[in-house]
Formats: C-alpha cells, sequence, structure tokens
C-alpha cells in the first residue's frame, strides 16, 4: 500500500506545533494523506486546517522523506506559520495540541518526526532523507489491522506503538539531491 503524504511544521517564536494522535496517544506533526487531485501543497494546508484548526502559510519546503524498506512511502514536509483560524483539535483524531521548542519535544513521537522537527526547526530546505526504520510487522498492514491488533492487545495505546512500531531515535541519512 502507498504512503504519499505530508507533514507541516508549523514554526511560532521558535517552537513547533505537534498533535497528539487519538489513535496512539504519540506526538506528531500536522499531516496525512494527498487527495485525488490535490497538490502537496494543497494537501499540506489542508491537513492542518483539519487537524488544527488553524490556517497557515507554507513557506518553504524542508525536504523528502522515504522508507524504502515500507514500499511506496514517501512524505514531504513543509514549514509554515499561522495566518488565522483559531486552535481546535479535530475530533476523533487529536486529543492534544501545543507548541515545542525543539530540545524539549516529547519522548513518545510517532516513528520519523524527531528528525523531520529538527530539520525543520534547523531552517533546512530542500533535502531528501531516506528513513532507514523496519517495517514493524510481518509486512505493510491496513490501519484497521493495526487498530485490532492495538485493541486486542490489553496495552495502552502509547505502550503498544512503542512496543510494536517503535519510537525509535536512530538518525536518517541525508542524501544529496
Amino acid at each position: 500500500m502507498a504512503t504519499i503524504g505530508v507533514n507541516v511544521a508549523v514554526l511560532h517564536d521558535g517552537k513547533v506545533l505537534l498533535t497528539k494522535r487519538e489513535d496512539y496517544h504519540v506526538w506528531c506533526l500536522p499531516g496525512g494523506h494527498i487527495d485525488p487531485g490535490e497538490t502537496f501543497p494543497q494537501a499540506a494546508i489542508r491537513e492542518v486546517r483539519e487537524e488544527t484548526g488553524l490556517e497557515v502559510r507554507l513557506d518553504r519546503l524542508v525536504g523528502i522523506y522515504s522508507r524504502p524498506h515500507w514500499g511506496d512511502y514517501h512524505i514531504v514536509v513543509f514549514a509554515a506559520r499561522a495566518v488565522g483560524g483559531a486552535m481546535r483539535g479535530q475530533p476523533g483524531e487529536v486529543i492534544a495540541m501545543g507548541y515545542f521548542a525543539p530540545d524539549a519535544l516529547p519522548e513518545a513521537l510517532l516513528l520519523g518526526q524527531r528528525q523531520r522537527i529538527l530539520d525543520a526547526a534547523a531552517g533546512k530546505r530542500g533535502i531528501c532523507r531516506r528513513e532507514p526504520y523496519p517495517l514493524p510487522f510481518e509486512g505493510a498492514l491496513p490501519r484497521e489491522e493495526m487498530y485490532r491488533r492495538r485493541d486486542a492487545s490489553g496495552l495502552a495505546r502509547e505502550e503498544f506503538y512503542r512496543r510494536y512500531v517503535g519510537v525509535l531515535e536512530k538518525d536518517s541519512s541525508e542524501e544529496e539531491v
């Protein structure tokens, strides 16, 4: 299954906006899949509005993050700033949100997010990174199957994520474009 999507680092006063996901209770940048007929920038703006209630202006392309071990997995990351709207989490998807300094990020981050956040906060532009994370199970699983396994595990959502998907600190490698 292909994953082609976006993440957006909404920056304000040296901090980055993160959302806490309802499904695993881990933190991440706003973002998601691209809808049919949508461009990467359109998807980025829409995802931030849906998940956070904020209207943003995209300031720069941070980079492209790919996981070749996961098949077709590619995320385009943008840096942005809020230009309107009001912070409100998307029901059923976002349970909390807040701005965090790059040196005070939550421990429980979605896989790959730490490097993306640090790259955006450092002002990087147009980089390509290969994320070396292995698949968490025997192969790519549909979201519904991951949720079924999560619910059947008896573990708290964050613990299930930490144990089976991983909040890894491995560095990703930057490749030349």
